[in-house]
């Protein structure tokens, strides 16, 4: 598959991710277990699968122990940020922080950002509470928290490693142009979504 291809590739599949309804803040998928239902809201709305599957291609960029750290250290405060949503506790503009955690990182895609870990790592928690927050706050009525909490925390860990194993094969076969493309695809769409937040 030559370079031509592969951006008309990945064009196609953003086009068709941007079809796709956000449907993860309806309570769709309270049908079933809370373990089914935790696992299947980050994958039902475009917002939060966009920016888990581009944290982990970011992560692969950045190479080394971001790898791995930068989606844990994501995983792990929004694990924070659905307990202060359970809790009961108030946190404005959860919408309008997951839409722009899409933007942030379909830049940093697009322009192959560098960042000291510790920075990134900041800068993903920071995202994450929102996308936490989020997932709190959708928990079905009959679920149990800590079903529900292990089935969305899967979901995005296998979104991250989804994300970094792409770049990873990307990056072996490709120049940089599908990233940048895809990332200011991704970014277009974050646009999109800020609008509408």
């Amino acid at each position: 598959m030559n370079g031509l291809t592969r951006i008309v590739a990945f064009a196609a599949i953003m086009g068709a991710a941007s079809a796709a309804p956000a449907l993860a803040h309806t309570g769709i998928g309270a049908h079933g277990n809370g373990l089914v239902a935790g696992f299947a809201h980050p994958l039902m709305g475009l917002d939060h699968m966009l920016a888990m599957l581009g944290i982990g291609v970011w992560a692969a960029q950045l190479g080394r122990r971001a790898g791995w750290l930068v989606p844990a250290a994501f995983v792990a405060v929004m694990i924070g940020g659905a307990a202060l949503a359970l809790s009961g506790a108030a946190l404005p503009m959860v919408e309008f922080g997951i839409a722009g955690s899409v933007l942030v990182i379909g830049g940093l895609i697009a322009f192959s950002a560098r960042m000291s870990l510790g920075l990134a790592m900041g800068l993903v928690g920071a995202f994450a509470v929102f996308h936490g927050f989020a997932h709190g706050t959708e928990l079905p009525g009959f679920a149990h928290p800590a079903a529900y909490g292990a089935g969305f925390v899967a979901a995005t860990a296998l979104l991250h490693a989804a994300g970094f194993a792409i770049a990873c094969v990307v990056h072996r076969h490709a120049t940089k142009m599908p990233f940048r493309f895809a990332g200011a695809a991704m970014g277009a769409v974050g646009g999109g979504l800020l609008l509408g937040a």
